[in-house]
């Protein structure tokens, strides 16, 4: 009984801990703000994120062709994206990549977006620590997950073009991302 009472209590001190706040904005004096932890769509659009993300997405052209191709298959994943809201690379490559799974009429709702710290301490990590065990190195990654079970991801930056590394993603073809797996995974 007193076991019972103890990990009822264990279990009532650890969900507060568990709950998220979404969009968190770090400031730090003298520096760009920056974002750590789930984020939506709405928070890239807003605040100082607002001209690089607007930009990289208007500017961006779209293979229509090659989405329209695997649009099913591409609708049949859920996809997480590790972003730095201070790194070049993902200030870059996310717009563009959700420019893309607009065009596919993905289901945003099969999309999560996770922002890592830029802070020495916490680099690359979240406050949640939703990349334990995915040995996120480099942003952004995108990784896609089929029947619940990672299938491949894109790391950094494309080998060919967004909408091709993606079509080899989930079409299975042979897709061997930057740093590969020997490189990123124990």
């Amino acid at each position: 009984m007193k076991r019972c009472i103890l990990m009822l209590f264990l279990i009532s001190l650890s969900a507060p801990l568990s709950a998220q706040q979404i969009n968190q904005e770090i400031k730090i004096e003298g520096n760009q703000p920056f974002m750590v932890g789930q984020i939506d769509l709405n928070a890239l659009k807003t605040n100082s994120y607002q001209s690089w993300y607007t930009a990289n997405h208007k500017s961006y052209e779209v293979d229509i062709n090659t989405i329209s191709s695997i649009k099913n298959e591409l609708n049949q994943y859920k996809i997480l994206i590790f972003m730095g809201t201070w790194c070049g690379d993902s200030k870059r490559e996310v717009p563009r990549f959700i420019k893309i799974l607009e065009a596919a009429d993905f289901s945003m709702k099969n999309l999560k977006i996770v922002a890592v710290d830029r802070r020495k301490e916490m680099y690359k990590k979240s406050p949640t620590g939703e990349e334990w065990g995915l040995q996120i190195k480099r942003v952004p990654t995108f990784i896609f997950y089929k029947d619940g079970k990672e299938s491949n991801r894109i790391i950094e930056s494309p080998i060919t073009s967004l909408e091709e590394d993606m079509k080899s993603i989930v079409l299975g073809s042979e897709y061997t991302p930057n740093y590969p797996k020997s490189l990123h995974f124990d």
